[in-house]
């Protein structure tokens, strides 16, 4: 009967030691952070938006007013999302506009080639930038 006894504690331990494992990685999943935002713009490449909360947008610029800038993006190339199309970005006096030095408004014109991060506005689409940078002319090699 004392055999018996070892047997049964034994089972019992290794269903115990299963049970915390399983514990241990359900509760680590639970733990991961979902990547939105910033942090999300960088998972799938340049151009196109990121993650639930906004993203990173890279393209041309092809309409301007005193609002917003509508960016062209890429449907092809490095960074490409392959959909092509557009963006509306949207521009207050207190979003940050950078070049080799601090930008303006007035710097991004129709044909600049702009990165812009921001987040997703849910009913329309467009982005609300939090930083506009703006991009020197790469030349097209073939």
């Amino acid at each position: 009967m004392n055999k018996n006894k070892k047997i049964v504690w034994i089972v019992v331990g290794i269903i115990v030691l299963v049970g915390v494992f399983y514990g241990g990685m359900v509760y680590g999943k639970s733990q991961i952070p979902a990547r939105t935002g910033v942090a999300g713009a960088f998972t799938r490449g340049a151009g196109g938006t990121r993650g639930a909360g906004g993203g990173f947008i890279g393209g041309q610029i092809i309409a301007k007013d005193a609002t917003s800038i509508t960016v062209s993006l890429p449907t092809s190339g490095p960074g490409s999302t392959g959909t092509g199309g557009s963006k509306i970005i949207f521009l207050n006096s207190s979003t940050p506009i950078t070049k080799q030095a601090n930008g303006t408004l007035a710097d991004l014109t129709i044909g600049t080639e702009v990165s812009v991060v921001g987040t997703t506005d849910a009913n329309t689409g467009s982005i609300n930038a939090t930083s506009v940078q703006i991009r020197p002319k790469t030349p097209i090699t073939q």
